[in-house]
């Protein structure tokens, strides 16, 4: 009877499963195996059935573009710059809103607000604070010796201004993690902290943020996938002209990836491309959670 019922259940389990099972093998798995069977084509999508297998020949044409390195590089400051950034600055806003009694629901939803809004409208609206002369922004950031010019449209300052907005976007939705994690955390730790004659500062150190590795973690994992896979915002700045500008100072990996596949009509290249950045993603998400396995 035991056998017969823990058949049965298993039997359930899988029956709810498989929909899910059913449209992610459909809509995830096959166009990942398509596209990965594309990447050793030279293919167009104009005319597939003239395909021809030619082997690592993306792969190793890709690894001598130079336009490849700079979106690569571009991707990997992003990266390095936005990611710990956003992720502290979340952290402290998220630390001090749990100690607010009163309004922290509204106060929560206007963090995460800039999250969900459009990126192409946040894009436009950061456009107009950076305008030279007129821009709100710019003007503030001349105090600080930078030069007057419209930042989206310069070469020096394109990339700094395609991190401001990135963080930006992101930084609410990660106040909102990090205000779960810290909701996890028993409070008889810091009263013990405080007993002990732990102050502000200990307790934040010593408890809170080893308490949050798992939410750390997951912060910086989510933070980096979004990185590397940026596109929205270089997109809107492009404004209907090439893709990467000015002069390719804002093209990112995805960006190098849609351009190859869309614009070009190199379809096999673009899935080479595009393999790439899932294999830097995993590669960058193994090594992130060796750093941390013991907590995790």
């Amino acid at each position: 009877m035991g056998v017969r019922l823990a058949s049965s259940s298993k039997f359930v389990g899988y029956l709810f499963v498989a929909p899910i099972l059913i449209f992610m093998g459909i809509w995830f798995y096959y166009p990942l195996l398509r596209s990965f069977v594309y990447s050793f084509q030279d293919i167009s999508f104009l005319n597939p059935d003239a395909a021809t297998f030619i082997g690592l020949q993306n792969y190793t044409e890709m690894l001598k573009d130079g336009d490849f390195w700079g979106a690569l590089k571009n991707s990997a400051i992003i990266t390095v710059i936005a990611v710990p950034l956003q992720s502290v600055i979340a952290l402290l806003i998220a630390v001090g809103l749990n100690k607010i009694t009163r309004l922290k629901t509204t106060f929560r939803t206007l963090f995460y607000l800039p999250y969900i809004t459009s990126t192409v409208a946040v894009t436009t609206v950061f456009m107009y604070l950076f305008m030279q002369q007129d821009g709100i922004a710019t003007k503030f950031f001349t105090l600080f010796g930078m030069e007057d010019v419209s930042w989206y449209a310069s070469t020096k300052y394109a990339l700094p201004f395609l991190i401001l907005i990135t963080v930006w976007t992101y930084i609410g939705f990660y106040v909102v993690v990090y205000l779960g994690g810290l909701q996890n955390i028993p409070y008889d730790i810091y009263e013990s902290g405080m007993v002990d004659g732990a102050n502000a500062w200990q307790r934040l150190r010593y408890i809170t943020i080893p308490m949050l590795k798992p939410t750390t973690f997951l912060v910086l994992t989510s933070g980096l996938i979004y990185a590397l896979q940026l596109f929205d915002q270089p997109y809107a700045l492009a404004r209907n002209g090439s893709l990467g500008s000015p002069a390719g100072a804002t093209s990112t990996i995805v960006i190098y990836f849609y351009s190859q596949a869309f614009s070009f009509n190199r379809a096999g290249y673009g899935s080479a491309a595009a393999f790439i950045i899932f294999a830097l993603i995993i590669l960058l998400t193994v090594i992130q959670k060796r750093f941390v396995k013991e907590d995790i």
